[in-house]
Formats: C-alpha cells, structure tokens, sequence
C-alpha cells in the first residue's frame, strides 16, 4: 500500500497491514451480524464468542497453564503500578522494587503511596546501562513480592533472565510480551499494555497465577480487586471491546505467523541489524550491556548531537518516522515490535549508513 511510512514508534506502535485491513473490511458490519463489533453489547453471544477465542489464543500462544487466570482490563501499565501494591502488598511486610529503568522508577512513584517498598536494585549510577544478575538483588525476607519491568523502552535494556523468587514475581512485559519465549510457570503475575504488540491502546493483558488472584484485597472497592475481575470474566464492567477485537486478531496474526518462538527470531534478526551497524560506527552508539540490549527498542546517539536535528528531518524525508528518543534522554531510538517488517530495518540502515557517509 503506498504512502504507508516506516513507523519507528514506541507506541501506540504500528500494526501489521493484514490486520488492518480486516478491521476495516469488518468495521461496518461483523461476521454478517449487521452492525460493527464496537456497536453490540459486550454481553452479546457474538462478543463472547470473540472474547472466549481470544483468551484460548493467548493461553495457546504462551502455554499458560490451565492454573492461571487471563484477564483483559483497563487503565494501561500505569494502572497496574497502583493496582499491584494495593491488592497484594498486604502479604508481607515491605515490597521489592526493581530501578531498572524510567518505568521501573515510574512504578516505585506510584508504590510508594501506597506501601512501605524496598529497592532490591538500582541502576542508576550507571544512568541504566547494566542491569545486575536476579541473584545480587536485595530481596528482603518476609515481603510480598517483587516487581520489575522485564524491557524499558526508553533505556533500550532488558532482564533476560527468568524470575526465582521466594515472594511473588510481577513483570511489566508491556513491550516485550509475544516477542519472546518465556515460561509462564516461572511468573507469578504477568501485565503488559497492548499498544506495542498487541493492538491499540487501552487494553492491558493480565496473566497471573489463580491462587495469587485470590489473595487480592478484600477491602477494595470491586474494580480495583484482580479477583473481582477474574471472576466476571474481565467484564465486571463494560470492556473496550474495540481493543479487545483488534487484539484477537493480532492473537491469530501470530499464531498464522510461526507464533511466538518465530517472533523472538525475528526480532533478534531485525534489531541485530541495527546493532551490527552501530556497533561497528564511531559516528553512532549504543551505551548498553551488550548482554542486555534490547530486541525491541534500539537507542543509540550521535556523536555529534548537534546532527541530531537533521537526522530526524533527513529520516522523515525518506518516510522513517518517530526515531526521536524519549525527551527524558534524548538522541534516537528504534522501536521494531513484532508487526515491522524487515524491509523498514534495511531502509533505516540504508539511511543511517548514507547519513554517516555524509556527515562523518
């Protein structure tokens, strides 16, 4: 399809063309029903059909045991930061928080009004270029969990081991959930926001262990309780269904696709070329752990920031879009979720090693 740019965004992140066009073929009337799926009420047997097969895709997608509970909800990452500590903080007496990165620290902000919490790691000093190994991390005996987010996108950098923790383990996989293997069954409590690989904004995928989900927090109001929306089948109230038909079809992309397993290859192909490049430049650089470095979010700088401008404006011209870094930390970052095509990383590369030449 012409005039489709090579979409570089973190997020709300760009969608596979395939899926898009069915949305649009079925936007107006939905398998013959004779309305839009965002027009039919979410108790209708149509949407819960929908709903059904797409939790099936989820579960057949990341093996999730039949002992853990799926849930849809709403308010993004974000929410899930006041959530988490608000329903499950009273099992222990302090909070092991992870300060890994910018969402990492965002999560420790929201926490901390809500209970007392314990840095087990901090990678501040070195400005969250290394992470250290789960083992060195000060995980205090009697608390109640542990929350890290597994992929900060602004940071470029990743927890690439699994978790093994005595308290509970709850990871912010926003990013990076569906783009590599993990194992479920090594996760206590899994959350991730759609926007990057799995549709539109304003959907957040639960996936935690049911025996955890009944140990929320009888003494919240019913939507603020995980076991509350477990138990109505994530429609205590009415859900985005938009969100949430968009994505199951993302969940049949993959499946179509090779499924996970693929995706991680791919993935690795794709931000590999990327790093190949910049690692073997002294106009361009990427300051994290090798070991570490993300999959998904490629940032690197200049070594002149003062070409930053006309990177952007020159990348643009040639329709490579949102490579801005985050205005917390500036230079340029990648964002090559599961959807982009290996075309759009050659045209980047293309472009960044005509730049060099250029200005080098």
């Amino acid at each position: 399809m012409k005039n489709r740019i090579h979409n570089f965004s973190a997020g709300p992140a760009t969608l596979p063309l395939e899926v898009l066009e069915e949305v649009k073929a079925e936007l107006l009337d939905f398998n013959g029903i004779g309305s839009s799926i965002i027009e039919i009420s979410h108790r209708d047997k149509t949407f819960k059909e929908l709903a059904t097969n797409a939790e099936a895709s989820v579960r057949k997608l990341l093996s999730v045991p039949e002992s853990y509970d799926v849930i849809f909800m709403q308010g993004g990452a974000t929410l899930q930061f006041s959530l988490i500590p608000m329903n499950f903080a009273h099992l222990g007496e302090t909070a092991n928080f992870a300060e890994i990165g910018s969402w990492s620290s965002k999560a420790i902000k929201e926490a901390s009004k809500v209970c007392d919490l314990n840095i087990c790691t901090s990678s501040v000093e070195n400005n969250f270029t290394s992470i250290k190994a789960l083992a060195d991390w000060d995980i205090k005996e009697k608390s109640s969990l542990v929350h890290y987010c597994q992929n900060e996108t602004i940071q470029g950098i990743r927890v690439t081991e699994e978790p093994n923790f005595e308290p509970y383990s709850f990871v912010d996989m926003s990013s990076c959930l569906f783009s590599e293997n993990i194992d479920v069954s090594k996760y206590d409590f899994i959350y991730a926001c759609a926007q990057k690989n799995f549709g539109p904004s304003g959907i957040t995928l639960v996936i935690a262990k049911k025996e955890l989900i009944e140990k929320s927090n009888t003494g919240l109001p019913n939507i603020l309780r995980y076991d509350a929306h477990a138990k109505e089948a994530s429609m205590l109230n009415t859900p985005n269904t938009f969100g949430w038909y968009v994505a199951g079809k993302m969940f049949d992309w993959y499946l179509k696709m090779g499924g996970i397993k693929e995706m991680e290859v791919q993935s690795k192909k794709k931000s590999g070329v990327l790093y190949d490049l910049i690692d073997s430049s002294s106009f361009y650089h990427n300051p994290v752990d090798v070991a570490q470095r993300s999959i998904c979010n490629v940032v690197f700088t200049l070594e002149n920031p003062e070409l930053e401008n006309a990177f952007l404006e020159e990348a643009s011209s040639e329709g490579l879009e949102y490579l801005k870094g985050h205005r917390t930390v500036g230079g340029m970052r990648a964002s090559i979720y599961n959807p982009m095509k290996m075309d759009s990383i050659l045209a980047l590369k293309e472009f960044m090693v005509n730049f060099e030449k250029k200005y080098g």
